[in-house]
């Protein structure tokens, strides 16, 4: 299992465009993925749970995931995020 801490720094926080693209991003890879923050916890594969969050700037999630590609979807939606969702 593979986990890291980010912080959202986009203004807009975790709102769909972003969510949209950190869905795509989760969905290529085979590993399970959850995103926590506080006491909830989602699956990011699926883009309505993921925006149900409500995560705003400055405010922390924790990417985990746990499979054959671990390692990769971890650093995938950590770069996504700590470069603010680069289009």
């Amino acid at each position: 299992m593979k986990q890291v801490s980010v912080v959202l720094k986009n203004e807009a926080g975790l709102h769909a465009r972003p969510a949209s693209m950190f869905t795509r991003t989760a969905a290529k890879y085979q590993c399970n993925i959850k995103v926590v923050k506080g006491e909830q916890e989602v699956n990011p594969k699926n883009i309505l749970s993921l925006i149900t969050m409500n995560v705003r700037k400055g405010e922390s999630i924790t990417i985990i995931a746990d499979g054959i590609d671990e390692n990769e979807a971890v650093a995938a939606l950590q770069s996504l995020v700590e470069n603010n969702f680069p289009e």
